[in-house]
């Protein structure tokens, strides 16, 4: 009989239209790295809120060290050494690092705040743990890298030995990845237990020792990560086999979609400008990838482009129309469909119900309201369809609230309504982050059947893979500006890599622009 940590026996637990959890069982060894591996929905999150205490399961059990133990609410799981880093972060944004790192568990004498010896504590950790941060910075001025550098302090602060993280490499980069990998591997060595949510395959090839599938709610299997591959691994998540190369022909570029010139825009952290004089051109049926590090300006052209945030200069054309000073809804109308970096700031409005969402963009049409009354049968009817056809998948279909959702299904509908609605730009920013192999494959075929419909593709992102697999043609961005213009056919992820990292850089051929 083996010696479990963490057993989860049977549990069950159901929201209003659907198990997400039907009978799953977890063993979890002292000292292994465990992935929880499974598509967008089939219950990951939510077991692991149930052993952190966020819910209460109808059914089953949970022991720790073969004691059964009651676990109502997070404060009993973290006194049972259970610590949790979410996937979109619990932090205060007005407090500092430090006031995050304590808060809850603040040392105090007489009722008031011992600061000084817990910044030292904290300090201790982030060296022995190689996390590297400032006690003092504002969580709204710092990066998500750095935010979740807190989060995993967090736990090590209050002596967590079984640490749970849901999706963390969902927003880092390729570097800051390959550092928590490294980071959690030492926690293993060291005694603790660790159990990682994630649908990343290589990531698990690279970090796991065991891995348990889940699919729809149900428990696939347990495996040994040594001895299977990344193709078993997506049949078991998925049920059928899943293709990791792009299908595509040779694109046909035509007319000037988009045509961005000297575009600059102001830094919000430092004197410099983020985004330094960039100029190139999108036709239609082409892919521009815009790939970089995060922070190298990609953000902030983003927001000009998109009429979030002003710019100090430039001017940008879509369809040969002047949008410089536009709107955000003259530009959506104009043909530019946006699907935005940060879902839950600027994709969704989270309290409101799937249906609701999916017309953001279109409510004022004479399709959906009459002399401003809105029609909610017309509503209902178009956001079946986009559900069907997108496969979003919820608990109570379209009057389903948002927030209720999986993150992956919340990229669906975002994408559902941006693809959907009439455009002649769409401008994709990491529209794969968080999802699983299934959705990423379905995502990209719609990028190419955008492409192909002839339509203009910006994509923006940083998955080295995705740049590679997707675009037609590459434009890399650092510190604010394009230092060079690749064709993935003849480029390697070496030297895009080396590209990305301002070690290398081309002036951009204009006369490339006709591909």
């Amino acid at each position: 009989m083996e010696n479990y940590i963490v057993e989860m026996l049977n549990i069950t637990k159901e929201f209003p239209g659907i198990i997400a959890n039907d009978n799953i069982t977890l063993n979890l060894k002292k000292g292994e790295v465990h992935a929880l591996l499974g598509e967008n929905g089939a219950g990951k999150s939510t077991l692991m809120s149930v052993l952190f205490g966020l819910y209460q399961a109808e059914k089953g059990e949970i022991r720790k060290n073969g004691e059964v133990v009651k676990i109502n609410n997070p404060n009993d799981a973290n006194a049972l050494g259970i610590g949790m880093v979410h996937q979109h972060f619990k932090l205060v944004e007005i407090f500092t690092v430090l006031e995050n790192i304590i808060l809850g568990v603040e040392p105090n004498k007489m009722g008031f705040i011992e600061k000084k010896e817990a910044k030292k504590k904290v300090i201790e950790l982030s060296e022995k743990y190689g996390l590297a941060i400032n006690p003092d910075a504002l969580i709204e001025n710092i990066s998500v890298g750095m935010q979740q550098r807190v989060e995993i302090l967090k736990m090590l602060y209050r002596e967590n030995e079984i640490l749970i993280f849901d999706e963390p490499t969902a927003v880092l980069t390729p570097q800051e990845i390959k550092e928590l990998l490294k980071i959690m591997r030492g926690f293993a060595e060291e005694g603790k237990s660790i159990l990682f949510i994630t649908h990343k395959l290589n990531e698990i090839m690279e970090v796991a020792d065991r891995c348990t599938v889940l699919r729809k709610g149900k428990y696939i299997g347990t495996v040994d990560v040594k001895t299977t591959t990344k193709e078993e691994l997506s049949r078991m998540m998925v049920g059928r086999d899943i293709s990791f190369s792009v299908d595509k022909e040779i694109s046909k570029p035509g007319e000037v979609v988009l045509s961005v010139n000297n575009i600059t825009v102001a830094s919000k952290l430092h004197k410099n400008n983020a985004v330094k004089g960039v100029t190139f051109d999108v036709r239609a049926g082409e892919i521009v990838c815009l790939a970089g590090i995060e922070g190298n300006g990609q953000t902030e052209f983003v927001a000009a482009l998109t009429g979030l945030e002003k710019m100090t200069e430039g001017s940008i054309r879509l369809c040969g129309k002047d949008i410089t000073k536009s709107s955000i809804r003259e530009r959506s109308i104009s043909g530019m469909s946006h699907i935005p970096e940060d879902r839950h700031k600027h994709g969704l409005v989270l309290e409101y119900s799937l249906e609701e969402n999916m017309v953001l963009q279109r409510y004022w049409e004479s399709k959906f309201q009459n002399k401003g009354f809105i029609k909610f049968d017309a509503v209902r009817e178009y956001s079946e369809g986009l559900i069907k056809q997108f496969d979003v998948r919820s608990g109570q279909g379209p009057i389903t609230v948002v927030r209720s959702m999986s993150g992956g299904n919340q990229q669906k509908a975002i994408i559902a309504r941006e693809i959907d609605k009439k455009h002649e730009l769409l401008v994709a920013v990491q529209p794969t982050r968080g999802l699983d192999v299934g959705a990423i494959e379905y995502i990209h075929k719609q990028l190419v059947a955008t492409r192909d419909a002839g339509k203009g593709v910006l994509l923006v992102s940083l998955e080295l893979e995705e740049v590679m697999n997707v675009s037609d043609r590459i434009l890399v961005m650092y510190e604010g500006e394009i230092v060079g213009e690749l064709d993935p056919k003849t480029t390697t992820v070496q030297e895009l890599g080396l590209y990305m990292s301002g070690a290398k850089r081309n002036t951009v051929k204009e006369t490339n622009h006709a591909g």
